[in-house]
């Protein structure tokens, strides 16, 4: 593969970063306070409370709502580990199909806000774009590490 200044898995590892990048920064602009106080929980139950599918609801209702504090830790450290990982090539394949996991979750939830299905189309196209790539195999503490071979 030709391209121009970094070879095709130098690109993909471009790719892998950014998007590490990104997930850092949904972590990084998260009012901490206010979300591990609840807000955020409560803001995402007014969304599933409206929403068009009752499974959605329902699962909302069952998963989440009953344990609205732990969620607010699961979802925000998760949006952390999965930036290092990717920014570091750290267990990436394992970064990249949850990452991708929690994009559809996000987007199933706000399938009724445009903005909100953009950003997580986009990164769950990421995800499977940089797995199938094999995005670890250049600047990675997997290459380094022989991970995932």
């Amino acid at each position: 593969m030709r391209s121009a200044l970094l070879s095709g898995a130098e690109w993909f590892a471009v790719l892998r970063i950014g998007l590490g990048l990104w997930w850092l920064e949904s972590w990084r602009h998260k009012d901490k306070k206010q979300w591990f106080g609840g807000g955020g929980i409560r803001w995402a139950a007014g969304v599933a409370e409206k929403h068009r599918w009752p499974a959605v609801r329902r699962g909302f209702d069952t998963v989440v709502a009953p344990r609205p504090r732990l969620m607010a830790y699961v979802v925000a450290y998760a949006e952390l580990a999965l930036g290092l990982g990717l920014v570091s090539g750290f267990l990436t394949p394992v970064a990249l199909v949850a990452g991708c996991l929690l994009n559809l979750v996000y987007l199933i939830l706000m399938i009724h806000d445009w903005a909100e299905q953009g950003q997580n189309l986009m990164m769950a196209l990421i995800s499977l774009t940089a797995l199938f790539a094999i995005s670890w195999q250049t600047w990675s503490l997997d290459n380094t590490l022989g991970l995932f071979g």
